[in-house]
């Protein structure tokens, strides 16, 4: 079995969608970067590749590709499960923190695991996502943007 952890956040931006865990939240502001800037995904994207020893999301879809400008974050999940299986593991559990005051995770936890099962091939239940505050503190707690959390447990194939 492998262990791998990742870590996103992006600053607020007026102007943009806010979508997370490939679920967009209507009525929010957005984050700001290169892709839709989906912290969850960003986050899951990195733990599954380290937890398979492929490096980070930077490496396989760098900021400055034109090709990833604007793209949606689970198209970019979907090429980091393609290497996860070629490289022989399966996932066996996948726990996710999102870091914001605002908004509330929790109505969409859901419905976030159930996006994030499907490209990963694994039933709902596999897939944890949950929201947390910082009680006002740093970033997060001044509202200037949101992070994420990302633990997973692969194993191999077959």
């Amino acid at each position: 079995m492998r262990v791998g952890i990742g870590f996103d956040a992006h600053e607020f931006k007026e102007g943009r969608k806010l979508i997370l865990g490939g679920v967009e939240f209507p009525g929010e502001v957005g984050l700001a970067g290169h892709s839709d800037a989906d912290v969850v995904v960003h986050a899951l994207a990195d733990a599954l590749l380290g937890a398979c020893g492929a490096g980070d999301i930077g490496t396989h879809f760098p900021p400055e590709d034109p090709d990833y400008e604007g793209v949606s974050s689970l198209i970019l999940l979907n090429k980091v499960m393609d290497v996860v299986l070629s490289r022989g593991y399966r996932v066996l559990n996948a726990d996710i923190t999102v870091v914001c005051e605002s908004p509330r995770i929790s109505p969409f936890g859901k419905q976030m695991s159930r996006v994030l099962s499907k490209i990963l091939g694994v039933e709902e239940d596999v897939i944890s996502v949950k929201g947390t505050t910082t009680e006002g503190m740093g970033f997060t707690g001044r509202r200037e943007g949101i992070a994420a959390i990302a633990v997973v447990l692969l194993g191999e194939e077959g």
